[in-house]
């Protein structure tokens, strides 16, 4: 039997969504096959022990938009929803932020997610759903964080810190604004 896998850590592509960190598992019985999954906060690629760095660069990223793509076709129902809020929670608040439900709703067309700490009841816009997962994250993770201090002022914005893609998430966000905003322009076909 070979000996394990090569492992490497990769600190050059993007991290996708969710994910802390990029492992590389090198295998001498990988011929030609690369593959990729989650592995809690990580995500592992798999490849042929014969790579270059620039190869396994550049089938990490198409592995990491791979991934990102196929979880954004998942819809999470509410119950996964509360088990996500829930491991948020632990993750980057210790645990204090305890929703008492969470759930995906239709009538909010103008915010992503709103929070009624005094219920303990987080909402999340349904246009969120098909988003890539870090952007949800961020979504859940501002709400749980209303629980834990109900306005928008400096200790709030210190909680959400913690979650280190709040930046990329909130530009997402603005960017999905911002193109709603575009006029309609008729495709080739004049419609």
């Amino acid at each position: 039997m070979p000996a394990d896998p090569q492992r490497s850590p990769t600190n050059g592509p993007p991290r996708s969504a969710g994910t802390s960190a990029v492992e590389v598992r090198r295998s001498s019985r990988r011929n030609r096959t690369v593959s990729a999954y989650r592995e809690g906060d990580r995500t592992i690629v798999l490849i042929p022990a014969r790579m270059s760095e620039a190869e396994e660069r550049r089938w990490v990223n198409v592995m990491l938009d791979k991934l990102a793509a196929q979880e954004s076709k998942r819809v999470l129902g509410d119950t996964e929803l509360t088990e996500r809020a829930e491991r948020l929670s632990a993750q980057y608040f210790d645990g204090r932020a305890r929703p008492t439900s969470v759930r995906w709703v239709t009538n909010q067309n103008t915010r992503w997610g709103s929070c009624t700490p005094a219920e303990g009841s987080i909402r999340l816009s349904h246009r969120l759903q098909g988003m890539p997962e870090y952007v949800v994250d961020y979504v859940l993770v501002h709400e749980l964080a209303h629980l834990l201090v109900p306005g928008h002022g400096p200790r709030f914005w210190r909680l959400l810190e913690a979650y280190p893609r709040t930046e990329r998430a909130r530009g997402y966000l603005e960017g999905v604004v911002a193109a709603a905003r575009l006029p309609h322009r008729p495709n080739a076909h004049g419609e």
